[in-house]
């Protein structure tokens, strides 16, 4: 399996996750010149931007030390671009993170809400 293909795949779990716990998917692999989102979901009013992360060990830290402030910037900027898109500037956001470390049976999610704030 390539790593598209891990990325795609720990995408999908992730939004059935969220989904079985009250999410609605808005969409997924959202692009801007700035960078892409993997999942875009809606949390009650609140617009919720997901980073989703997989790491096969946690040799380096896991999947959810992962997500640099670099990547946070990235994602930050990718946000305000589909809110300026989409003319959602008044909704309420937030940054969430899926972290899956491990493989097979031997990995749990971390499902991180307010993983970062939107600072620039």
């Amino acid at each position: 399996m390539t790593t598209r293909d891990q990325g795609s795949l720990h995408e999908s779990l992730a939004c059935l996750y969220l989904q079985e716990q009250g999410l609605t998917l808005l969409t997924s692999n959202h692009h801007s010149r700035f960078g892409e989102i993997d999942l875009i979901m809606k949390d009650g009013e609140t617009i919720v931007f997901v980073e989703v992360r997989y790491r096969r060990n946690a040799s380096f830290g896991g999947a959810a030390l992962s997500i640099t402030p670099a990547k946070q910037r990235k994602i930050t900027l990718t946000a305000l671009h589909y809110l300026q898109q989409k003319r959602k500037n008044n909704e309420p956001c937030r940054f969430d993170v899926f972290a899956v470390t491990g493989q097979k049976n031997n990995s749990a999610p971390l499902w991180i809400k307010n993983a970062f704030d939107a600072s620039l």
